[in-house]
């Protein structure tokens, strides 16, 4: 039972750092500097690959 807790736990921070990589990501600094350099920050790429990854870890965990 606490693991289903757990992975329920997890699923909602996976979800909050997709959403808050993907803010970051679609912000108006990030905007700027894709377009002079082409790069996109690593911050917001690790927010939402990691909350992927967090998110799929509590889907297990639930299941």
């Amino acid at each position: 039972m606490k693991k289903k807790y757990f992975g329920i736990v997890l699923m909602v921070v996976g979800v909050a750092a997709i959403m808050w990589g993907y803010n970051i990501y679609d912000s108006a600094t990030s905007e700027v500097t894709r377009a002079i350099t082409g790069d996109s920050p690593a911050e917001a790429w690790a927010g939402m690959v990691g909350g992927a990854i967090c998110f799929l870890i509590g889907a297990l965990k639930v299941r």
